[in-house]
């Protein structure tokens, strides 16, 4: 093979490299942040700030005496605390008996339990406050549906399929039947029989008007599952699908259902895109859906995010609003990794659900190919997922350091030095072993 064959494959490895490292750099430094401003505001010294590990690129030492650097492994980063010997806050025995009690007091292994604990804690609330901001400013931006139905834009369809609805025009009926308020709205939509197109009465420019439009939920490409079958054969947001295996279709949920009952084969789908029509073969994967209640689901999908025919006019919602959401998807992201975990260790679903760190780097470089808001919703998505895996009681994560203060708060006094030794060395081994087991996930799981 020429070298000049390489060049696509290795432009496309290095911006996955390059998202990977943006999207976990911004993690950490702010999981690390949590540790450094809440362990200064308990009166902790912070030794060393640290994004990345090995040698120190760059760095420089602030008035309190902290040095920031940035170091040649990016792939992480610690705070280093007066009496740490490393990274993992283990103690450095040689310093701690070398302080003076005011020294001691300033140090990790000395100060009082309660600075100890919101010190440690102070990382993976810290992910969990980026993910909430986050999660609470994009569906600003984005805004959310208004009421009464209004079409802000007509999506780009078939002209088999395009009808007379124009942006603006208020959606008073559908069929001859009322369209109710857009919380409703979806409800009311799917009690229709698919058909090419519908009749529309609507409110344009004062005015009262019967025309004809699409059907409701052609299968117009709203979103793409970053990795999935569809985003890998190309398909692209505003694609319309018009056919599967040379058989013409217009509804969404004819197409989810001949993916579901594919069992696997590989599916052609004819797409409509800016008036080409283009071909694509994929082959659906089982995967496992977390459901509302807390089990899982397991279909054949391809990855496809369906919407409507027209774009509905948004407002921008509360701050309530956009409050409550991020809460909620925190609290969702939160629920499906535990009863995923659970439903893994259990045999009730498959173990390939357990991506490692090529799995996430090759997600965050497709989210990042989507553009800036998938690439940012996947930042708050993965910060999440960091938050709650450094809060299991694991030795070496916080989790497992919260669990030795919780044994000092019960017992009066802290596990003994060796205890803790072991314990960290248990730690570190079970979180190697899953490392090992997730990078086996990532080259070998369909």
């Amino acid at each position: 093979m020429e070298l000049t064959g390489l060049i696509p494959t290795f432009g496309g490895f290095a911006f996955t490299i390059v998202a990977f490292i943006v999207a976990l750099s911004i993690i950490v430094a702010i999981h690390e942040y949590g540790h450094y401003i809440v362990g200064r505001w308990s009166g902790i010294k912070a030794e060393v700030f640290s994004i990345g590990f090995g040698p120190v690129l760059a760095s420089r030492v602030d008035k309190h005496g902290t040095r920031w650097q940035i170091a040649a492994l990016p792939f992480g980063g610690y705070v280093k605390f007066l009496g740490d010997a490393g990274a993992a806050s283990d103690k450095d025995e040689e310093v701690m008996d070398g302080l003076d009690a005011e020294q001691r007091r300033a140090s990790m292994h000395g100060a009082p339990l309660w600075a100890r604990t919101a010190t440690v804690a102070a990382g993976p609330v810290f992910n969990f406050i980026l993910s909430f901001v986050i999660f609470a400013v994009l569906l600003m931006f984005r805004g959310v549906a208004a009421d009464p139905v209004t079409v802000d834009e007509v999506r780009q369809l078939p002209t088999t399929v395009v009808g007379g609805l124009q942006s603006g025009d208020v959606i008073l009926e559908i069929e001859g039947q009322e369209v109710p308020e857009i919380s409703e709205f979806t409800t009311f939509a799917r009690e229709f029989d698919a058909k090419p197109t519908l009749e529309y009465t609507v409110e344009r420019d004062g005015q009262v008007r019967v025309v004809d439009g699409p059907w409701l939920y052609p299968i117009y490409v709203a979103a793409l599952t970053p990795g999935w079958a569809a985003d890998k054969a190309g398909l692209q947001e505003g694609d319309v699908i018009f056919g599967v295996g040379g058989e013409e279709v217009f509804d969404f949920k004819e197409l989810q259902d001949i993916v579901g009952e594919s069992e696997g084969a590989p599916l052609t789908l004819d797409v409509w895109r800016n008036g080409e029509t283009l071909n694509f073969t994929m082959t659906p994967a089982r995967r496992d859906l977390p459901l509302p209640d807390g089990g899982f689901e397991t279909r054949w999908l391809i990855g496809l995010t369906g919407g409507l025919a027209f774009e509905p006019a948004a407002t921008t919602p509360s701050i309530g609003t956009a409050m409550s959401y991020g809460i909620d998807q925190i609290r969702f992201i939160i629920t499906s990794s535990i009863s995923g975990l659970y439903h893994m260790i259990a045999g009730k679903i498959s173990t390939c659900n357990l991506s490692g760190p090529i799995g996430i780097a090759e997600t965050s470089g497709q989210a990042a190919s989507q553009g800036w808001f998938s690439f940012i919703y996947f930042i708050a998505l993965l910060s999440t997922a960091v938050g709650l895996i450094n809060l299991f009681p694991i030795p070496v994560l916080d989790g497992g350091h919260l669990v030795f203060y919780a044994f000092e708060a019960v017992t009066g006094r802290p596990p003994s030095d060796r205890a803790l030794k072991y314990l960290m060395a248990g730690g570190l081994t079970i979180m190697l072993s899953l490392m090992l087991f997730a990078v086996t996930n990532d080259l070998f799981c369909p």
